[in-house]
């Protein structure tokens, strides 16, 4: 080597020198380091770390035996302004060549390939020196970066969830779900297993829940990316998430309960009420059929039904459900009595237009007779013979007892064509805005 390319190494290497000292000083004071020291290992963990664990004071040794390499160096150069053959062939070997002794203990790896004898010292270049520091850096680091990415994303918010499904239990007990009792209260006892157990396993083994980017580094091994590059990763939060997403589907029903808990008075009172105004109904339908029966002659009416004795045992339910505070069991009970109170109330409607139907028709044969009546008077036709008699018969049939219905029309009918003008009698159609035909 020259005098320059001597100097212009000399100081390459010392900027080596100090970036290494700053980032194993920077590694020492890590904190995921100063936990990992501390916490009871277990899983991939405890055998990433057993490995790994060593490497700092491995690395620290290997830094000694690098500055004490290059100050030896720096001490032949010093030696004089201008270095002759001797010092720069000695130089050259200092920097280039295998002048680095190192404990075969400290550099496993580099033993050779299995079965081959160990070493007890090895020699290396400096550039070999910093190669395999670089792999030792990277292998500590990993592990570190890994656990303290981890034990900051997952502990706390996990602690925070657990938090949640006690607030979420207490939610679920004052709605009468507990556990062996509704499925509900199963699902939270089996979260609050599952995240404790979580927890746990983020505290002993956090690299359990670590996914690297790429595979991770072998002790020692080189880096792929550069000297002293921060390994790429992520926390697996899937187990965290998906208790998350579960917790909150729990609490919707839950409160769903709760919502129930406070309308269920209002729900029960408003079927009461269905079920008091289908009662009614159908104390109207039977009234009516009686009248129907001693009123309109030669008709067939149907039978009133009476009100379901089932809906008012179902009410009971509810009702028990309420007062014990099983609201989960209120919930689809309520559905239903409220769909079968509203089916009830249109039974009971139906049964009353279909039993007062006869007499639907009688008043409407009234109310046309009434109308006809005042249309003669228009026409001046009130003292006609005819068309008294003819009123007096369609009145007579149709305020009888009981009545005849298709009589009573037949009536109307005639009375209707008693109104005609003479000259138009058989014509059917209407004159000068008169009636013609029935209507």
């Amino acid at each position: 080597m020259s005098r320059e390319e001597v100097d212009r190494a000399l100081a390459r290497l010392g900027a080596e020198r100090d970036a290494v000292e700053s980032a194993l000083l920077a590694l020492q004071d890590h904190p995921g380091r100063r936990l990992l020291e501390g916490a009871e290992l277990s899983g991939r963990t405890a055998e990433r770390w057993s490995v790994a664990g060593q490497g700092l004071g491995l690395l620290w040794a290997l830094f000694d035996r690098y500055s004490e390499a290059l100050a030896s160096a720096r001490a032949v150069r010093a030696r004089r302004g201008r270095p002759g053959a001797a010092e720069l062939a000695e130089l050259s070997e200092l920097l280039t060549g295998k002048a680095v002794t190192v404990s075969g203990g400290q550099l496993p790896e580099a033993v050779g390939r299995l079965g081959s004898p160990a070493r007890l010292a090895e020699q290396v270049s400096l550039a070999e020196l910093m190669h395999r520091m670089d792999g030792w850096y990277e292998t500590v680091l990993e592990v570190v970066n890994a656990a303290d990415a981890v034990w900051s994303a997952l502990p706390a918010r996990i602690d925070l969830l657990l938090a949640e499904l006690h607030r979420v239990q207490m939610l679920a007990g004052s709605v009468g779900v507990r556990p062996g009792g509704h499925p509900l209260a199963d699902d939270l006892a089996d979260l609050a297993r599952d995240l404790t157990a979580l927890r746990d396993e983020v505290r002993a083994d956090p690299l359990a829940l670590w996914r690297p980017g790429r595979v991770p580094a072998q002790a020692g091994a080189a880096p792929a990316q550069g000297a002293f590059a921060a390994p790429s990763g992520a926390v697996d939060t899937e187990r965290f998430d998906r208790a998350g997403r579960a917790l909150d589907d729990i609490r919707v029903e839950l409160e769903g309960l709760l919502r129930l808990r406070d309308e269920s008075h209002e729900r029960l009172q408003q079927v009461a009420d269905l079920l008091q105004r289908a009662d009614a109904t159908l104390a109207e339908a039977r009234r009516a059929r009686g009248e129907v029966l001693a009123k309109i002659a030669a008709t067939e009416v149907p039978a009133v039904p009476g009100p379901t004795s089932a809906l008012r045992d179902r009410i009971r339910q509810a009702v028990e459900c309420q007062q014990t505070g099983q609201w989960y069991r209120l919930g689809p009970l309520l559905d239903s009595l409220e769909d079968a109170a509203t089916k009830e109330l249109g039974r009971a409607r139906h049964s009353l237009t279909e039993v007062a139907q006869p007499l639907a028709v009688r008043a409407e044969l009234r109310g046309r007779l009434e109308a006809y009546k005042a249309m003669a008077a228009r026409l001046g036709l009130a003292e006609d013979p005819e068309v008294v008699e003819r009123f007096e018969k369609a009145r007579w049939l149709l305020w009888s007892a009981p009545c005849d219905l298709r009589a009573g029309a037949e009536a109307v009918a005639r009375f209707q064509q008693a109104l005609r003008p003479p000259d138009r009698a058989g014509s059917g159609g209407p004159q000068d805005g008169r009636p013609g035909g029935q209507g």
